[in-house]
């Protein structure tokens, strides 16, 4: 999976977000570049924080934003990877809802989504890699990491 990242070019590494509007908007331009979905798409998700909060904070440190009213903004099932420097605060009344690490999910295949997610929750379950993940600044450390995590 990290590999895939890195060969699809669905990787982003920024220093910092002014704020989670702007987060969401970076996470989602590799997906963006490559025409898996429409530029509305970063403004549904944004909506749906509105109305439902952060639902997409995982853990604190690992995001998984997406979203799915709306469709026709979806062309390709995918995952992009963002890493961040500096930790986004979705919730200033909770201190848990923070990320530096997020996995984009866009889907419009539902048997392509389902073997993502696996995929995901694999890399979500080990705590080791998961440690190193917020570590890395670049491609090279993705691989890196890729190759000792057989991933």
């Amino acid at each position: 999976m990290l590999k895939e990242f890195v060969e699809k070019k669905h990787t982003i590494f920024v220093d910092e977000c002014k704020d989670w509007q702007e987060a969401i908007r970076t996470c989602v331009k590799p997906l963006l570049a490559d025409g898996t979905v429409t530029a509305q798409y970063p403004e549904d998700i944004i909506d749906n924080v509105g109305k439902y909060g952060p639902y997409f904070v995982l853990i604190p440190g690992v995001a998984m934003p997406h979203a799915q009213e709306g469709g026709g903004k979806v062309f390709k099932t995918t995952i992009s990877f963002m890493k961040t420097q500096k930790p986004v605060q979705f919730d200033p009344d909770d201190p848990d809802s923070y990320a530096d690490l997020f996995f984009t999910l866009a889907s419009c295949n539902h048997d392509e989504h389902l073997e993502h997610m696996a995929a995901l929750m694999e890399v979500l379950q080990n705590e080791d890699l998961l440690e190193d993940l917020h570590q890395v600044t670049c491609d090279q450390d993705l691989l890196k990491l890729a190759d000792q995590y057989g991933l």
